[in-house]
């Protein structure tokens, strides 16, 4: 999946603290794979974009819980987004069971 950010997928809006962004991330992610018939435990890769390091701490727990079934590789990369209100941008790859 390509990389995903964290507007409320029914308003469009972007929240303004990087934890909802991620939860909304997470919600989206987790849709995307259902539809494929994977989930969460079938990601093999995960990459974190967010232009704040400092962002990622708050997020890890969301993060981990998603992800602790999986154990995927990762990679957090520290760059701006096209929108300046996105404070987190997930992409993954998971192999379809």
């Amino acid at each position: 999946m390509s990389g995903c950010t964290g507007g409320d997928p029914a308003s469009g809006v972007m929240p303004a603290d990087v934890e909802t962004q991620c939860a909304n991330t997470l919600a989206k992610i987790e849709r995307a794979l259902a539809e494929a018939g994977a989930g969460f435990p079938d990601v093999v890769r995960v990459s974190y974009i967010l232009p704040v390091a400092a962002d990622f701490a708050p997020c890890w727990p969301m993060l981990r819980a998603a992800f602790e079934g999986a154990r995927p590789a990762a990679t957090m990369i520290v760059a701006g987004l096209i929108d300046p209100a996105m404070r987190i941008e997930i992409e993954v790859t998971a192999r379809v069971p």
